[in-house]
């Protein structure tokens, strides 16, 4: 294998993969990345086994190769070599050698067979979609995601389409996200539910700019996007997801409307004082207002009040304010709708103009 490139040219694909190379490796070949060079293209491949990301630039290819060198390495090297500077690269036995200037390092190489890749998902759904919806439902959701939970099903992210939605739900089992979409009459899809893992969720956003559209591919075992340039390819969480529509409130009759910023302000002023481990915090509502009271173990205390519009009965409820502040961080509009039945049940946030976000917060004792 030989090439040259400009060193931006070679730094921004090494940039998008990098993400999925592990520091810890259980298999010394996946701390590095997969150079194919052939027909004026190089990619590189990168992945954990779970998640592989796959980035194509063009180059000036003399002979084609492929072969595997340390990832964190590569990068380092192009990092550190100056602005616009041109870069060679040359492998002979097993050993790859990078030339910029005066300066040259010699990469170890593996073998690119060893190389673990997925080729072919066996994809049965097809779609393709502005970035920005996709970036726009992981956005919504993503937070309320599991980390780490035995009940692995919960450490990634609900995809569901079914006629003409694609629906996005994240929950930890404290609380519940919701975003959905209406697609275009002419890409109508069956009924079908897969969960991303956590990791590659968190890769997906890193990656989309919410520029030019995306296609999505979804298999039985993989999910793959083909972005600009990148190709993403996840392994699916094997599980069966919540039924997640059990969980969120259908009586609504005891509900609030407030100034969105106005009640984030204050959950956030009186969060200061509240126990820094459970983060409780109770509210007490009343007609036309609500009170937010926190207290932590030292005896401190914060209270503050904020005007609403409510006229349903007396409720005093305890929640998590982390929970409640991410929820009003998502939700885009001026207004906040709240509403809970009394002081045991999930409140459950949204815009009142628009039911595509929703959010569930379980109560929590205090």
């Amino acid at each position: 294998m030989k090439l040259s490139a400009g060193r931006e040219a070679l730094l921004k694909p090494l940039q998008a993969v990098i993400g999925v190379v592990e520091r810890r490796q259980t298999m010394p070949i996946l701390a590095n990345v997969l150079l194919v060079a052939g027909e004026g293209q190089l990619s590189i491949t990168a992945t954990d086994l779970e998640v592989e990301l796959v980035a194509s630039v063009e180059v000036d290819v003399e002979t084609a190769g492929e072969v595997t060198v340390p990832g964190r390495k590569l990068l380092d090297i192009c990092r550190a070599l100056p602005e616009n500077a041109a870069v060679s690269m040359s492998q002979s036995g097993e050993k790859l050698t990078i030339r910029s200037g005066r300066s040259r390092f010699t990469l170890a190489t593996l073998p690119a067979a060893e190389f673990p890749t997925v080729e072919d998902i066996n994809a049965d759904e097809s779609l393709e979609l502005p970035q920005s919806t996709l970036q726009r439902l992981l956005d919504k959701t993503h937070f309320s995601m599991a980390q780490q939970d035995v009940r692995y099903y919960l450490n990634g992210l609900l995809l569901e389409t079914g006629g003409d939605q694609l629906r996005a739900v994240a929950t930890d089992g404290h609380r519940l996200a919701l975003c959905q979409i209406a697609l275009d009459a002419d890409k109508k899809m069956p009924e079908k539910q897969v969960i991303v893992p956590r990791k590659g969720v968190l890769e997906l956003q890193r990656l989309m700019s919410g520029e030019g559209n995306l296609t999505l591919e979804l298999g039985s075992n993989h999910i793959r996007i083909q972005l600009e340039g990148i190709r993403f390819t996840s392994k699916l969480i094997d599980g069966r997801f919540p039924e997640y529509d059990r969980v969120i409130p259908k009586d609504t009759s005891n509900e609030l409307t407030a100034d969105r910023v106005l009640l984030k302000d204050a959950l956030q002023r009186t969060s200061i004082l509240s126990n820094e481990k459970y983060r409780g915090i109770r509210l007490i509502i009343r007609e036309g207002t609500i009170l937010l009271q926190a207290h932590n173990p030292e005896q401190e205390e914060a209270e503050d009040e904020v005007e609403v519009s409510y006229s349903g009965e007396d409720i005093e409820i305890g929640f998590n304010v982390t929970y409640l502040l991410d929820a009003l961080g998502a939700i885009e509009s001026d207004e906040i709708a709240l509403s809970v039945v009394d002081g045991n049940s999930s409140c459950l946030l949204r815009d009142p103009e628009n039911d595509d976000c929703k959010y569930v917060v379980m109560p929590m004792r205090l």
